[in-house]
């Protein structure tokens, strides 16, 4: 559904089917898409089933590490003193929001294998979306100064990514499985949804904002911010009001964030 709604923008947005990228780009980018999204989305989505959003998201806070060390290496960014601490206390708000106790109904549901199998999942989708974001900046500015578009890059990812995810589906015999998966209607409506906000407007902007940041981390920190933005939408959507930690992890959070904006 992603791959479709991309082809549609790289058309109407810039008059051609195919994007217009080196094959140096096209080799990165794709590395990334397989890195980031078929590895790293594969994890995320085993790691909700298996320990929960909850858990799964607070693990998903140490994204941006890997993204630094990542960009480091392989683009040779440095992270100034004033945007470490920014990054810092970002990633300090995002876990003070996540880190509320567990109900004891909740602690008995998960089994210690469970939740080393669950954790071991979410550090998977940790290092692939943080090396993921790496590889994507390095094919963007592969052998040119001006970055190659972020709607051809996202669907350069999603196309290398969907190729990825078919083959292991073929390899691993779930053909049958997505066969019965796809008469679900109310799956398929809430997928195709997801498809929209996600894969296609989500993940194009978090290209935006890789080629438009100094640095991939600090990018990489802002899109970690989703357990922040999310206090206000349960206010007012589900009336359920965030006790003191959360308020104080949110503050944190935006106070990293103005930080990184000043930098």
């Amino acid at each position: 559904m992603a791959i479709g709604l991309l082809f549609v923008a790289q058309v109407v947005l810039l008059g051609a089917l195919l994007p217009l990228a080196s094959g140096g780009q096209w080799f990165w980018i794709g590395l990334s898409g397989i890195v980031g999204l078929g590895i790293g989305d594969s994890g995320l989505f085993a790691a909700y089933v298996t320990i929960g959003p909850r858990r799964t998201v607070l693990i998903q806070a140490s994204a941006p590490i890997f993204t630094l060390f990542g960009a480091y290496f392989m683009l040779g960014e440095t992270i100034s003193p004033l945007a470490s601490l920014g990054i810092a206390l970002t990633l300090l708000g995002i876990v003070v929001v996540l880190a509320e106790e567990e109900e004891e109904s909740e602690m008995k549901s998960v089994t210690k294998n469970r939740k080393a199998w669950g954790v071991l999942f979410g550090l998977i989708s940790a290092t692939g979306q943080g090396l993921g974001a790496v590889l994507s900046k390095k094919g963007m500015y592969f052998d040119t100064t001006v970055a190659v578009n972020p709607v051809s890059t996202a669907l350069i990812r999603m196309l290398f990514a969907g190729a990825f995810i078919w083959v292991c589906a073929v390899f691993a015999r779930k053909l049958p499985a997505i066969r019965q998966a796809a008469k679900d209607k109310e799956g398929i409506k809430y997928t195709a949804a997801g498809a929209v906000v996600g894969p296609f407007l989500g993940m194009t902007l978090s290209m935006v904002a890789l080629a438009d940041t100094q640095n991939a981390g600090i990018a990489q920190t802002l899109m970690s911010l989703m357990p922040i933005f999310i206090i206000p939408v349960i206010w007012i959507v589900y009336r359920e009001k965030t006790n003191w930690r959360g308020i104080i992890g949110a503050v944190v959070a935006v106070i990293g964030v103005a930080i990184l904006f000043i930098v």
